[in-house]
């Protein structure tokens, strides 16, 4: 999923080295009918952007999740909740 969005916002000109770009992830098992199952997926993006490009990191945020092929596998079965918090750096 972070190598989606990664691209995604290859694709808008923001760059995502691993001082600007991190997620903070959280798996929550479930006992379901007696088998312990995955059942939920919390991801808290952060990233800093250079200024005027927040716009651009939300755009290409709200849609990432299409184009991932590994949450496209599991959306029907895991719920995915994702966020970013999105910091405008200084030149």
């Amino acid at each position: 999923m972070m190598g989606t969005l990664a691209a995604a916002l290859a694709g808008k000109k923001i760059p995502t080295p691993e001082a600007l770009y991190w997620a903070d992830v959280e798996g929550h098992i479930e006992n379901v009918d007696t088998v312990l199952k995955i059942t939920r997926i919390n991801v808290l993006y952060h990233l800093k952007v250079p200024p005027g490009k927040a716009d651009d990191a939300r755009e290409a945020f709200s849609s990432y999740l299409t184009l991932c092929p590994a949450a496209q596998s599991v959306i029907g079965c895991i719920k995915i909740k994702d966020d970013i918090r999105i910091e405008e750096t200084r030149n």
